[in-house]
């Protein structure tokens, strides 16, 4: 092992402890500094922070402290760490500074990072600090929030390396070296004709590997897979995911070169899409740990009352069968097995389903396989728990056939959670709707409502009671 390497790691064990928290030892020296008003040694500190690192730094401090550390640093806090904090984190920093000095921020980071934080802010708000960039900038960034929210044009980077098909590598490689205005790294040079029109790309490997009279339009490929700028940012990221991409073109509606998108950021996307889809399966929406009390209630409320709703419909199932119950109170006792078995069984299909059609891996041609198959996984797993809980109720209550009923019961019951678990997401997806924030309340509804109806009914019909 190198010393870079030494060093790098201890580094690393030097911020956060062995549980991958940030260290008590490292956060004493920050709130020292902070107590002293040694905005120096503060600075000193947190100099070598990855903007990931300082955005874990920021999210373990309250309200108070998160104000001093970004006040006694000034100038020196590096914004982009807000890219890399929860939202309810990033707007109480941006609120208590002045637009002033966000707009200064702003133009030191790259494009994406600088519509990150601007795409919360209310239109005043950005329409003022806007106009204290420089013009180029300002359309650049303006463009950008003109387009939907998590769409590939929100998520671009507007800096990227372009130039003309008749541009010879040694003119392309010169042009590099002595352009400011390169962004800082990049995998992929662009080609467009005079009118902005995407023509294809040059890999820097190709373009290095490449004598200097050769012209850029004998050694590009064609961009196969430029992304409009309109396309929701999980698509794009699929189309990565796809094929591999590092980067990509990005063009407005009529095919011109508008921006690109990069691995890191899609890598973002992919995380966010997938934390909030387990959120959303949770019935907690767009939660994040930095929200109030008073918003966390709020997120959860309405799917714990669409919850209370459903519980009510099987409660009045329950109801039904009340008579059944109390001349044999065991249906009471087993109930619950019924229930939470198709409850799990109807969960297990459903995250399954709801992640497939996220990644976009059923579709037409293959969903009734799918299906087929919950349904017989479905049939198998209700006769093997059948037959185990049927002989538990059996000699529980000294009654084989209230075994043989908890049995039949459990088949069907097994059966209808798998469809419902299929079925539901599909449908809800066909329809337009969210299947992961909808799909958990209805599958817990039928897998409830079918249990009871199935156990009791097939039980007040057995035993004639």
């Amino acid at each position: 092992m190198d010393d870079a390497e030494t060093t790098g790691d201890a580094y690393v064990h030097d911020i956060y402890s062995e549980d991958g928290a940030i260290s008590a030892d490292f956060l004493d020296r920050i709130n020292a500094a902070i107590e002293n008003g040694d905005a120096d040694a503060l600075a000193a500190t947190v100099a070598n922070l990855h903007e990931s690192e300082l955005g874990d730094v920021l999210e373990t401090f309250d309200s108070d402290e998160r104000g001093r550390f970004v006040g006694l640093l000034g100038d020196r806090f590096d914004f982009s760490a807000l890219t890399e904090v929860d939202e309810a984190v990033r707007m109480e920093i941006i609120d208590a500074l002045s637009n002033d000095k966000i707009a200064a921020a702003v133009q030191a980071l790259d494009s994406d990072d600088a519509v990150y934080i601007l795409e919360d802010l209310d239109e005043k708000d950005q329409a003022e600090i806007l106009a204290q960039l420089p013009f180029t900038e300002r359309i650049r960034l303006r463009r950008s929030l003109d387009y939907p929210e998590e769409s590939a044009g929100r998520r671009m980077q507007t800096e990227f390396v372009a130039v003309p098909p008749y541009w010879s590598v040694g003119q392309t490689i010169d042009y590099m070296r002595d352009s400011e205005d390169l962004p800082t790294s990049f995998a992929q040079i662009f080609v467009v004709d005079p009118t902005f029109h995407l023509v294809g790309a040059v890999d820097l490997d190709k373009l290095l590997r490449t004598k200097r009279p050769v012209k850029i339009e004998e050694i590009m490929r064609e961009t196969r897979h430029a992304i409009p700028a309109e396309t929701d940012q999980e698509e794009a990221a699929q189309i990565f995911e796809q094929y591999d991409l590092l980067s990509a073109a990005v063009v407005d509606e009529n095919e011109r070169l508008v921006g690109i998108l990069t691995i890191d950021d899609v890598v973002d996307v992919i995380q966010e899409e997938a934390e909030e889809d387990l959120k959303r399966l949770g019935g907690v929406g767009d939660e994040e740990l930095s929200d109030s009390v008073v918003e966390t209630t709020k997120s959860r409320f309405l799917w714990l009352l669409i919850n209370l709703a459903t519980a009510i419909l099987a409660s009045f199932v329950i109801g039904l069968f009340d008579a059944t119950i109390a001349e044999m109170v065991a249906l009471a006792v087993l109930m619950p097995i019924v229930a939470s078995m198709g409850g799990n069984a109807g969960t297990q299909t459903m995250t399954v389903a709801v992640r497939a059609l996220a990644t976009r891996d059923i579709d037409i041609y293959n969903a009734s396989r799918i299906i087929r198959r919950e349904v017989t996984v479905g049939f198998i797993n209700g006769i093997v728990f059948a037959a185990l809980i049927g002989l538990v109720a059996a000699v529980w209550f000294a009654s084989p056939a209230l075994g043989g009923v908890i049995g039949v019961a459990m088949i069907i019951n097994m059966v209808s959670a798998a469809l419902a678990g299929i079925l539901i997401p599909l449908l809800l997806d066909r329809f337009g709707a969210d299947p992961a924030i909808a799909s958990s309340v209805f599958v817990t509804t039928v897998t409830d409502v079918v249990g009871f109806f199935a156990f009791l009914g097939f039980a007040a019909w057995w035993f004639g009671i």
